[in-house]
């Protein structure tokens, strides 16, 4: 483990090579699952005062399902309020383009311009995930088989998984925090 500014960082995050491949998986992080994406209650309240607009971009499955329930929900079993999903695992923020790729209603409202939230933070940061436990933060990587091409292409572009989640990080930690982070992969000897 490494520490910066008292948070724990897992070696993976620099050891590890990772470049998402989402046209080969499908953004299958979106809809395979037991557990919607972790929110923070801040996100709850954001989420909340925007979700008008981020309705219109969703499938008419996810907006009967906000109709008839709340688009979070608390998962006992692992301790933390997340994302609505639907039957089949799906995340009700979930939508597919004409490929049937999953797509984000965050997202798609964010890079049109009709809100600032660019979607849980938990999601950015995939395949990282962030603990907090007695007011300490572990930062782990979160290995799962669906991205399996996504590990085989970030080792071969040679892009540590710290790399591609950058803007995520920086997000979350401050450009400050990327800079340590980056200091360290320099002279980090595994």
């Amino acid at each position: 483990m490494i520490v910066i500014d008292n948070i724990l960082i897992s070696d993976d995050i620099l050891e590890e090579y990772f470049m998402c491949q989402v046209s080969l998986c499908k953004g299958a992080c979106c809809w395979d699952g037991d557990y919607g994406a972790p929110l923070k209650k801040k996100e709850i309240e954001k989420i909340t005062e925007i979700l008008d607009k981020i309705t219109p971009y969703l499938s008419e499955k996810s907006k009967d399902r906000l109709e008839k329930a709340s688009f979070h929900e608390p998962y006992s079993v692992t301790a933390f309020e997340g994302t609505a999903l639907h039957d089949d695992g799906s995340c009700v923020f979930m939508t597919k383009d004409k490929s049937g790729i999953a797509q984000c209603g965050f997202e798609l409202a964010h890079n049109d311009g009709i809100t600032d939230f660019k979607k849980p933070i938990s999601c950015h940061l995939y395949p990282i995930r962030v603990k907090e436990q007695a007011g300490i933060e572990t930062v782990n990587y979160d290995r799962w088989d669906i991205c399996s091409a996504a590990c085989s292409a970030g080792k071969k572009q040679k892009l540590p998984l710290f790399q591609f989640s950058k803007d995520a990080l920086i997000r979350k930690y401050g450009e400050e925090f990327f800079e340590a982070l980056t200091d360290l992969y320099e002279n980090y000897k595994p």
